[in-house]
C-alpha cells in the first residue's frame, strides 16, 4: 500500500516544532503521554484465506494521528511462518515521510534456544540504529532487554508466567536493570470471550515516564510490535490469531514506582 493511496480516518496531529537532540520526526513524542495504534481493518482477510500485511494509525489521546505504520514481508513466509515472520515495519509521518523503521528477525516462538529467541531492530531516522530489542532465556518468563545503538542494556521487561490465559489481562512490566524498580509497563486489556470472538479486538496500554527520551519511547513502541506478535499471538491468547481484528496499543507515560 501506498503512503499516498490512505484514506484518513482521523485527523493529523499539528506538527511540532524542531527539538534539539531529537531525531527528525520523533518530536510528537516530546509533547505527549498518550499514544494509541490501532490496527487497521482489512476487509479481504474476513471474505479470504489470505493474509496480507498489517497496517496501523497512531494516534495521541486526542484521537489525532501522529503515524501511519505498514508491515512490508513476503506473502509466501507470511502464511509459513504466521506470527513468526520476519518482517520490516515503516512508519510514516503526517507528509509521508518514514520516521521509523522496525526490522524483525526470523525467529520461532520458543525460549529454551538461543538461537530462537526474539530480536528487533530500531531505525530512526530509517538508516541510523537507534536500539534493539532482544528476547533472553529464563525458565518461566518472556524476558526482554531493550539495548541502545551500542547493545548496552537500557531496562529489561518482564512478562506474566501464564501467556495463554485469557482470562486476565496481561502485564509485561518494564524494569531497571536490577529489577528492583518498575519503570512501567505494556498491559493486554481482554474484553471477553464473545466480543473478542465477533470483533477481535484487542487492547495495549504502556505506561513509562513522561520524560523519558524520545529514543527510548522509540524503542518500548517497537517492543511492542514484537511483544505483539512473539508472545500474545503465537500464544493463542487471542481467537483466531491475526485475522479480522482491529488492535488498539494504548501507550501512557507515567512516574517510575517501586517494585
Amino acid at each position: 500500500m501506498a503512503f499516498c493511496n490512505i484514506q484518513p480516518r482521523t485527523h493529523w496531529m499539528q506538527t511540532p516544532g524542531s527539538t534539539a537532540n531529537c531525531p527528525p520526526g520523533l518530536e510528537y513524542l516530546t509533547q505527549i503521554n498518550h499514544l494509541f495504534v490501532c490496527q487497521c481493518f482489512d476487509l479481504l482477510e474476513v471474505f479470504s484465506p489470505f493474509e496480507t500485511n498489517k497496517t496501523y494509525d497512531v494516534m495521541n489521546n486526542q484521537g489525532q494521528r501522529l503515524y501511519f505504520a505498514e508491515e512490508k514481508s513476503n506473502c509466501f513466509i507470511r502464511h509459513l511462518c504466521g506470527p513468526s515472520r520476519p518482517f520490516t515495519m515503516t512508519i510514516y509521518d503526517n507528509v509521508g515521510c518514514d520516521v521509523i523503521t522496525l526490522h524483525k528477525a526470523l525467529r520461532w516462538s520458543c525460549c529454551w534456544s538461543n538461537c530462537c529467541l526474539q530480536k528487533l531492530k530500531v531505525e530512526a531516522p530509517p538508516g541510523e540504529i537507534i536500539g534493539y530489542v532482544y528476547q533472553y532465556y529464563h525458565p518461566f518468563l518472556p524476558m526482554f532487554k531493550i539495548t541502545n545503538e551500542n547493545k548496552e542494556n537500557l531496562m529489561k521487561i518482564r512478562g506474566p508466567c501464564v501467556v495463554s490465559s485469557c482470562l486476565k489481562d496481561l502485564n509485561f512490566n518494564l524494569l531497571s536493570l536490577d529489577e528492583e524498580m518498575i519503570i512501567g509497563k505494556i498491559s493486554n486489556q481482554w474484553i471477553g470471550f464473545m466480543r473478542e470472538l465477533f470483533t477481535n479486538t484487542n487492547k495495549f496500554g504502556i505506561q513509562f515516564p513522561f520524560d523519558l527520551d524520545v529514543r527510548i519511547k522509540a524503542l518500548l513502541l517497537g517492543a511492542s510490535f514484537l511483544i505483539w506478535t512473539t508472545c500474545i499471538l503465537n500464544s493463542g491468547h487471542k481467537s483466531q490469531p491475526e485475522k479480522s481484528y482491529q488492535t488498539l496499543l494504548a501507550l501512557s507515560f507515567a512516574s517510575p514506582q517501586q517494585n
